[in-house]
């Protein structure tokens, strides 16, 4: 899946939107379609069937939250084509409702965290092969507004961080090596989460995300 993926940009920005066909197309990818609103994005992925949709946050005709409707009515009737949403905005509500209902083939990046072309490609891959993608800051954003409702009193700091990184689709091995501890240590604070939320403990990180991002929502 590295390479000659199907993808179709929605990207209300005429520069940033042909800059990322492009750059992609560079890559080996086809863009087969490129739009700039939230309803010719629904159009483009029910007549191409792309593998990903690459999405922006706030397009025509409100400039609001088009993209994330749009990319919640494409999961709904177009549950095989995976969800990049790519953006300068985070709407907290719209994003825990989009990775509640399915968090397989679909993504959440920042464009200035962007730093490397080839991480936003492997972004991609990753979303079209059925992960999960999410910025770091886009996690943040879902534990702060789950902390505000107190829905995580119950576990410890270490706990805390350690779900923000599952939240990421981040694997106990790459846990382990982000806060130097020993894989071992990572499957307890694993274990100890999934039970205090009520929640079946999985190595399956798709699952773990899933079952994250439902209980944030909650």
């Amino acid at each position: 899946m590295a390479a000659g993926l199907r993808l179709v940009i929605a990207e209300d920005a005429a520069i940033m939107r042909d800059g990322l066909t492009q750059t992609l197309t560079r890559r080996g990818h086809d863009v087969v379609a490129a739009v700039a609103d939230g309803e010719s994005l629904r159009q483009a992925v029910a007549a191409c069937r792309p593998d990903v949709a690459i999405i922006d946050v706030r397009m025509p005709p409100t400039h609001t939250d088009e993209g994330l409707r749009a990319a919640q009515s494409i999961r709904r009737d177009h549950p095989e084509v995976g969800v990049l949403v790519f953006s300068q905005y985070i709407e907290t509500q719209a994003a825990a409702d989009l990775l509640a209902g399915a968090p397989e083939g679909v993504g959440y990046l920042l464009k200035d965290r962007v730093a490397d072309v080839s991480d936003f490609i492997d972004a991609i891959t990753r979303v079209a092969a059925g992960g999960t993608v999410l910025d770091p800051e886009v996690v943040r954003h879902l534990l702060r507004a789950s902390r505000r409702g107190d829905t995580l009193a119950s576990l410890t700091p270490r706990e805390r961080e350690v779900l923000s990184l599952v939240a990421q689709g981040r694997s106990n091995i790459a846990i382990a090596s982000a806060f130097t501890i020993s894989p071992r240590v990572v499957e307890k604070h694993v274990a100890s989460i999934f039970a205090k939320l009520g929640l079946p403990e999985s190595t399956n990180d798709n699952r773990r995300v899933l079952a994250t991002i439902r209980y944030l929502k909650s």
